[in-house]
């Protein structure tokens, strides 16, 4: 059983690995068997078409993701980030350090998984897309609950806490692909400011991250 857990875990982590440096287009059964160093035949084991394994990659790579978003987002009173926006920077902040952490590893910065298939994939497979879409969906929400705490404590400025935590990732989600783009996470130093300023309040940085 562990061998066979092996196995499949070996043929995920290759096929992420190749989806962000080559495309799901460009994605073959072989050289992913040939990367995960598993036979053809393990491919079809556990995995009934280059969709599912797609879906299976996503999925496997928003439940780390949406681990250190709860994580962020979240709050400790213990680590000094109980105030909203302070935890909404939080998660700015270790985002761009997990670009980063991936750029020294593989020499370019590869973006965000979601919006790489989103951009390649969502006129293609309706699977995808409503997955990706479900996805986008549950970070909004996130992001909405802390911005309505936000303004309950009268820290921001919104007409509708949900469409301004859509507004939100949707600059987090743009900036990371700038900094794909250009290959370089500095690309993502004007995000809080901005954010700021989309959720009109004019405190500050420093009084509002508690620096």
């Amino acid at each position: 059983m562990g061998r066979t857990s092996d196995a499949r875990e070996r043929i995920l982590s290759a096929a992420r690995s190749l989806i962000e440096t080559h495309g799901y287009s460009a994605l073959g059964v072989a050289e992913i068997c040939r990367t995960a160093g598993v036979p053809k035949g393990s491919f079809y084991y556990f995995f009934d078409s280059k969709e599912s394994l797609a879906l299976a990659v996503i999925d496997e790579h928003w439940a780390g993701q949406k681990r250190t978003w709860a994580t962020a987002l979240g709050g400790d009173a213990q680590r000094g980030d109980a105030q909203p926006l302070l935890r909404l920077r939080r998660l700015f902040e270790e985002t761009e350090v997990g670009l980063r952490t991936a750029q020294q590893s593989c020499g370019t910065v590869s973006g965000c998984l979601f919006g790489n298939l989103t951009l390649e994939m969502s006129n293609q497979t309706e699977a995808i897309r409503t997955r990706l879409q479900e996805i986008f969906e549950a970070q909004v929400e996130m992001v909405d609950s802390v911005i309505a705490e936000a303004l309950e404590r009268q820290e921001v400025e919104v007409a509708d806490t949900r469409e301004a935590a859509r507004a939100v990732v949707a600059q987090l989600e743009g900036q990371v692909l700038f900094a794909k783009l250009y290959n370089s996470t500095q690309q993502l130093g004007p995000l809080w400011a901005n954010c700021l300023a989309l959720l009109g309040t004019h405190a500050p940085r420093e009084t509002v991250a508690g620096v």
